[in-house]
């Protein structure tokens, strides 16, 4: 069978999943593509990346017919011009979120990926997090009951990051924390209401036009009757950074934990069980009111089971140390340790010729439901209906 040449694009991020293609097993090498000259030979250093792996853009990439896969990590505006420019290529592609900037780039990523017969695959680290493996699980087995309602948030204080984060709409950067629920579920989200709350200092509304410190919104799914509530935002709060999901079940209900320090809870609903122990009969007046609920806290495990022994240890240990920390991966926990399941998903999904669990139009409505989210709170709450992006497959 054959291995795969992968390239990536953007080091600054990009540096963890280099480690990770480096030692996949379906993967024979790597190159490498940044304009900063420095990260090139950080990656030559550490990786043993020779000066034909190296490229400060990623023309060399495209033209290069042996190189299978391209995974783009670079800032956000680029994200669909790269993505177009690699599937056009002929070439598979892998990229981060967002998708792209406003709805026209979302189709125009979409109909080079029909075009080109390529996989796209949208990598948003969260749905191969292990709290998410963890939920799905117990959901898949029927212990969570029927979904009520479910909410996610995406906290994070951006000062200081480069400038093209400067002032970024909260809600336009939303997948981190939607993801979860709508992979959950396997629902495309139909509409959106959002509001915008509080305000950011005036030269942090210039690059953006958007005055909101927070973005709120409530989400209605297709063929559902759940909702799903949202929150964001990146300057101007006192909060911690936090990626999180919570699920509110018949039967069970996942809480995140409200400190990094702190586990997950559990509830569990077991039922009135103190009424059956009440005879009505001999003493009418007594009542009891609601159902006893259990609270857990519970430890997730690892799953580094699912993936080839080479990679695995890419759940706990990665290219940073607390020399070396980039603040995306530092802020977010680790991210669950997704990085190795995405990877292996994204190469997989190549060698197998089929579609990536997170393909081009799961990546259009959860970026889609973002930039929809961010328009109805600048129009004060209007509800906005999500485009269709493709018929359901």
């Amino acid at each position: 069978m054959k291995k795969l040449k992968i390239g990536v694009v953007g080091l600054s991020f990009g540096m963890e999943f280099v480690a990770i293609y480096k030692k996949h097993p379906d993967v024979e090498s790597v190159v490498v593509a940044d304009t900063n000259p420095r990260l090139i030979e950080t990656a030559k250093e550490k990786f043993g990346l020779k000066d034909n792996e190296c490229f400060e853009d990623i023309q060399p990439m495209l033209d290069d017919g042996e190189v299978d896969a391209i995974h783009i990590v670079t800032p956000p505006d680029t994200h669909a011009e790269l993505s177009v420019k690699v599937l056009n290529a002929g070439k598979h592609c892998g990229c981060t979120i967002p998708m792209g900037m406003s709805l026209e780039e979302l189709h125009a990523v979409i109909d080079a990926r029909k075009k080109s017969g390529k996989n796209y695959m949208f990598l948003e680290t969260t749905v191969f997090g292990r709290e998410f493996f963890y939920v799905q699980e117990a959901y898949k087995r029927g212990e969570l009951g029927r979904i009520q309602y479910m909410s996610c948030a995406h906290y994070q204080d951006m000062e200081g990051w480069p400038s093209y984060w400067e002032g970024y709409p909260p809600l336009m950067h939303p997948t981190h924390a939607i993801g979860p629920c709508l992979m959950l579920l396997g629902k495309y989200p139909e509409s959106v209401v959002a509001k915008g709350s509080g305000r950011v200092r005036r030269e942090l509304q210039e690059q953006y036009g958007c005055p909101f410190a927070f973005e709120s919104a409530l989400v209605s799914l297709e063929e559902s009757d759940v909702t799903i509530e949202l929150e964001r935002f990146l300057y101007g709060v006192a909060r911690s950074y936090q990626e999180c999901f919570r699920v509110y079940g018949e039967n069970k209900s996942f809480e995140w934990q409200q400190l990094e320090s702190e586990d997950p809870v559990l509830y569990t609903r077991s039922g009135n069980l103190q009424q059956e122990m009440i005879d009505v009969d001999s003493d009418p007046e007594r009542f009891c009111r609601g159902s006893e609920i259990i609270e857990q806290r519970i430890k997730v495990p690892d799953y580094a089971q699912r993936l080839p022994k080479e990679i695995a240890g890419f759940t706990t240990e990665t290219v940073y140390n607390d020399e070396n920390m980039h603040l995306s991966f530092k802020q977010g926990g680790g991210h669950g340790g997704s990085h190795p399941h995405m990877v292996h998903e994204f190469v997989r999904s190549i060698i197998e010729e089929r579609r990536p669990l997170v393909d081009d139009i799961l990546g259009a409505y959860w970026t889609g439901l973002g930039i929809c989210a961010h328009q109805s709170a600048m129009l004060s709450g209007k509800e906005i209906k999500i485009p269709r992006f493709m018929e359901k497959i």
